[in-house]
């Protein structure tokens, strides 16, 4: 198999980089604000505040409106079916040689997007509850608090984490930039998604029309 094919439309990449910068803004901000020799040095605290919080409100917005896309829905299908395969390449120590065909996300990845989904809601809604303080009772705030604390520490890691990957596998995140992926590293890779790539030499070169 030679030539690339199509991994990601525009849509998908575009809701990707939004979130993306949304989520570094969102956690450079709660450094800033954390850390007080960075909120001195820095300085400008409630521009900083207003940043990060109007950062955290839109984190939703582009997921919710790369829904229109019908590309960008079967992707996200696709993140949230945990197979049996799954399992068996999670817990592999030679889930890279290739035994176990993977799809078009592996394990990690469903997993990743699980918990970056399920984070963003935790941030979301003590972050509502936080800047609306009269809403709510003090214990809900005092509770709202930690658990907010928390998981930006947790998804500062994940991040981290997600970031180390991409750099690691330069082709996949070519695939995330760019939208195409040689096919040789789809086989590799994504042996079962690759599977379901047209066969013929026109349509692995070519690929499929652009899907928006």
């Amino acid at each position: 198999m030679t030539g690339t094919v199509r991994r990601f439309a525009k849509v998908t990449r575009a809701v990707h980089w939004t979130v993306a910068l949304l989520m570094i803004s969102c956690i450079g901000t709660a450094a800033i604000l954390y850390n007080a020799s960075f909120a001195v040095a820095i300085g400008h605290r409630h521009l900083v505040e207003l940043i990060h919080v109007y950062s955290g409100f839109a984190l939703p917005v582009p997921i919710l409106l790369g829904a229109i896309s019908a590309a960008y829905r079967l992707d996200l299908r696709r993140l949230n079916r945990f197979t049996p395969g799954d399992r068996r390449w999670l817990f592999s120590r030679s889930r890279r040689d290739g035994s176990i065909k993977v799809g078009k996300f592996n394990a990690g990845q469903k997993l990743n997007a699980a918990l970056s989904g399920g984070a963003i809601a935790a941030l979301l809604g003590t972050g509502l509850i936080m800047y609306f303080p009269s809403l709510t009772r003090l214990s809900w705030r005092t509770g709202a608090t930690f658990v907010h604390d928390w998981f930006a520490l947790a998804v500062g890691l994940l991040v981290m984490g997600h970031i180390y990957y991409a750099v690691k596998d330069p082709e996949a995140l070519r695939g995330m930039r760019a939208g195409r992926v040689s096919a040789s590293w789809a086989r590799a890779e994504h042996a079962a998604w690759a599977d379901e790539v047209p066969g013929s030499q026109q349509d692995v070169e070519q690929g499929p029309g652009p899907l928006i």
